[in-house]
C-alpha cells in the first residue's frame, strides 16, 4: 500500500494541475486574479496537497506568479512578449513534428490524422469548443510521439499562453487556417516526411505570428 502512495499523490497532482492550467487557460480565471486555495479545493474536488503542487508547477511555468506579500496571482497576458514567444516556439515544434515524423506507430499517425481531420470540421462549423478539444488531444498524440520528454516539457508553457491569447482574442483568430495548417503538420508525420512534418510547424506558428499581429494593431 505505501508504495501505491506516490503514484496517487502523482495522479491528483496531475489532474489539479490539469484543471487549474485549463481554467487560467480558458480565462475561468483571469489575467491578475488572485489564486485561492480554498476555491480550487472547492471546484476540483482536490485536497490541499495537490492543488499547492499544481500550482507551484504553475508558478515554474510562468501561468502564475508569486509576489511578495500579495501571494499568487494568474499573469498577464503580454501582448509585446508574445511574438518572442512564438519565435521560440517554432524551433521546438520542428523539432517535436521531425522527431514525430521519424518516430510515430502507425496507431499514433492515425490519431494525429483524426485529431487534425476535426480540427477542420469543428474550424467549418464555428465550434471553438470542439476545436480546441480537438487541438489539444493532437498535442498530446504528437507529443508521445516525438519521444522527447525536454521537448516537451519546454514547449507546454508556450501552447498555454498561445492557447490563453486565443482565448482573450479569438475575434481575431482565423479557425479554418489554423486547422489547415494542424492538418498540414498531422499528414506529414502521417506520411513520415520530416520535412512536410517541419513545414506544417512552421505555417502553425505563421499563422500565430499573423494572428498576434492582428491583436497587436487593434
Amino acid at each position: 500500500m505505501p508504495h501505491g502512495a506516490p503514484a496517487v499523490k502523482t495522479r491528483a497532482t496531475e489532474t489539479a494541475y490539469d484543471a487549474i492550467e485549463t481554467m487560467i487557460a480558458t480565462l475561468k480565471l483571469e489575467p491578475n486574479q488572485p489564486i485561492v486555495e480554498s476555491e480550487l479545493i472547492q471546484i476540483t474536488g482536490l485536497g490541499r496537497t495537490p492543488i499547492r503542487e499544481a500550482l507551484m508547477q504553475l508558478v515554474a511555468s510562468g501561468l502564475i506568479e508569486q509576489q511578495p506579500r500579495r501571494g499568487l496571482r494568474v499573469s498577464e497576458i503580454r501582448i509585446a512578449e508574445h511574438l518572442t514567444l512564438i519565435e521560440t516556439r517554432r524551433v521546438l515544434e520542428r523539432l517535436i513534428a521531425v522527431a514525430s515524423a521519424k518516430r510515430a506507430t502507425r496507431g499514433q499517425r492515425d490519431a494525429l490524422l483524426n485529431c487534425a481531420r476535426d480540427m477542420v470540421e469543428s474550424a467549418r462549423q464555428g465550434d471553438l469548443a470542439g476545436y480546441m478539444d480537438a487541438d489539444q488531444a493532437l498535442d498530446r498524440v504528437n507529443h508521445e510521439a516525438c519521444r522527447n520528454p525536454y521537448a516537451v516539457q519546454a514547449i507546454v508553457p508556450m501552447i498555454i499562453q498561445c492557447r490563453r491569447f486565443w482565448y482573450a482574442f479569438q475575434h481575431e483568430g482565423d479557425l479554418e487556417r489554423g486547422a489547415a495548417c494542424h492538418l498540414m503538420l498531422a499528414e506529414g508525420i502521417f506520411n513520415g516526411d520530416a520535412t512536410a512534418a517541419s513545414d506544417g510547424a512552421d505555417a502553425l506558428m505563421d499563422s500565430l505570428a499573423a494572428f498576434t499581429h492582428r491583436v497587436i494593431e487593434i
